[in-house]
């Protein structure tokens, strides 16, 4: 039995042994990096630009006269002169009639409520007549234009305040329908 002890402590130093040799360790493999493919050119083709997108009023339309133009101009009390804001209100009217000719307009002179009828009628007579001039002084034809007067007849705000009365100062113009003459 002794004999088998010495050949089994023999065996397990000899596995003693070979588990604590080192191994040389294994070369450093050189990486080499993977070919990189370049992208293929990309052909550009340049787009047309993109026309814009008109979402106003359509041209030449009333709703185009009275969004993009105007179609008031507003006087102090008792007068009936144009100042700096409503010529230039007149020159985009002016402007637009004349790249527009198939219509014809109608210009209202108004008052507030202050003062007799008589009077607001004879003032409202004067203030399209201001307009008209003004509007034939750039171009527009005469016979193109309608005045009337409907003094303190037709206001745009019924209160009795200062606001409310300076609103209803005003030279409305109308533009009467093309087939209209």
């Amino acid at each position: 039995m002794n004999t088998l002890l010495k050949a089994s402590a023999a065996a397990a130093v000899l596995v003693g042994v070979a588990a604590c040799a080192s191994q040389p360790e294994p070369e450093p493999v050189a990486e080499t990096p993977a070919p990189v493919e370049e992208p293929a050119p990309v052909e550009t083709v340049e787009a047309a630009p993109a026309e814009p997108v008109y979402t106003g009023p359509t041209p030449g339309s009333l709703e185009d006269f009275q969004v993009n133009v105007g179609e008031r101009v507003y006087f102090d009390l008792d007068q009936s002169r144009l100042d700096g804001d409503d010529q230039e209100i007149l020159n985009r009217q002016a402007a637009w009639l004349a790249t527009y000719p198939q219509f014809n307009i109608l210009v209202a002179g108004n008052c507030d409520e202050r003062g007799t009828r008589e009077y607001n009628l004879a003032l409202g007579e004067r203030r399209a007549a201001v307009v008209k001039d003004y509007l034939v002084s750039l171009g527009v034809d005469a016979s193109r234009i309608e005045t009337i007067s409907y003094g303190k007849e037709r206001p745009l705000d019924a209160s009795s305040n200062e606001a409310a009365w300076a609103r209803n100062r005003n030279g409305f113009t109308q533009v009467l329908d093309a087939t209209a003459g």
